[in-house]
């Protein structure tokens, strides 16, 4: 009984160890790949208001100009763009 959670302790312990050392490895050499924060975004989304089940407005900026955009299933429309 003993020999046998021994055996599995001698043979389990270091492949879960070899998963763990596996898995910080991949994630450094995969963390490079991965999205930052780039700065100061052109495009930022300001409001949203949903007007009905799959319909809804939203208020976006971009150079300087605030676009108003209907976003639903089929598409997004401009509605209205007003300069600042």
């Amino acid at each position: 009984m003993m020999w046998s959670y021994i055996l599995k302790l001698v043979i389990l312990l270091p492949l879960v160890c070899g998963l763990l050392i596996g898995c910080l490895y991949a994630w450094r050499k995969l963390e490079a790949r991965l999205p930052r924060q780039q700065g100061e975004r052109l495009v930022q989304v300001k409001e949203t208001m949903m007007l009905a089940p799959g319909l809804r407005l939203a208020v976006v900026e971009f150079e300087g100009a605030k676009l108003l955009l209907s976003v639903s299933r089929t598409g997004v429309t401009l509605v209205d763009k007003a300069a600042r």
